[in-house]
């Protein structure tokens, strides 16, 4: 399915019933990298999966795809599926997209689960970097800068043992424009810091970290974890930056067990 929200259209499909779980992916993939999982939950719960503006198969619209433009484009999927108040769970970018979302609708929200993802805005050299390969992409085309993104994202694990799951990453990434990812690379680029999000959040909260993660090492979920009361850290072993994906049965165990824990609240 497709909606308009603001100057893009967005993509996203439903699995299964009631309650409704609303899951984001990781840069630069698509709401395919939540699908493995996604089938064990849907026998249980609503999922709904969205491709983010610049992604699969949104839109990208005009300029950066900022986190508010995320934001305001989950909302308006969670409002043309029918969904006042969700679970909500995101991978990396996706992360950072809840975080503003709980910022703007946090009454929307009731629980969170961050994975693999940060609380902190870029630092300068990081910023540059996402804007200068921005502008790389757009002079160069998208190949060169999708390959280089295969080991930051996948665990030297998996890469190892896990061809198929390196070509499926791949196909995913290869649905993205140089275009696209030039718009997201400059919205994440101009992202707020959220570290003093962090304290404000009270609903239940699961923070998913691969073990091999070297984009966002577990010492980030770590840090989360001491700034949102009560939230819970989980590590998955064998798995890098796209733990939910490396590691799908494992990730679907952990997320049944903190969702079972909210069922009599999840309203």
């Amino acid at each position: 399915m497709k909606i308009r929200s603001g100057d893009a259209e967005i993509a996203f499909e439903l699995l299964g019933e009631e309650p409704p779980l609303v899951l984001l992916h990781a840069f630069p993939t698509n709401r395919a990298l939540w699908r493995p999982a996604a089938e064990m939950l849907a026998g249980r719960y609503r999922v709904v999966l969205m491709d983010l503006r610049g992604h699969g198969e949104s839109g990208t619209g005009d300029g950066p795809a900022t986190m508010e433009k995320h934001a305001s484009d989950v909302a308006r999927v969670c409002d043309e599926a029918g969904i006042g108040r969700a679970v909500f769970g995101g991978v990396s970018i996706g992360g950072y997209v809840l975080l503003e979302f709980w910022r703007r609708f946090r009454e929307r929200v009731a629980g969170l689960m961050l994975c693999d993802t940060r609380a902190q805005a870029d630092s300068d050299t990081a910023r540059q970097a996402r804007l200068e390969s921005a502008q790389e992409v757009e002079k160069r085309g998208a190949d060169q800068f999708l390959e280089s993104m295969v080991p930051r994202i996948l665990a030297e694990s998996t890469r190892r043992n896990r061809p198929d799951l390196v070509e499926q990453v791949r196909a995913m990434m290869a649905r993205m424009t140089a275009a696209g990812i030039a718009a997201v690379l400059r919205g994440m680029a101009v992202r707020p810091d959220s570290m003093a999000t962090l304290p404000t959040i009270d609903a239940p909260t699961l923070l998913l970290f691969g073990e091999e993660d070297t984009a966002t090492p577990p010492a980030e979920g770590e840090l989360m974890q001491r700034c949102i009361s009560g939230a819970i850290l989980r590590r998955v072993p064998r798995a890098g930056h796209l733990a939910v994906f490396e590691q799908a049965e494992e990730t679907h165990q952990l997320l049944r067990a903190f969702l079972a824990g909210l069922t009599p609240q999840w309203q």
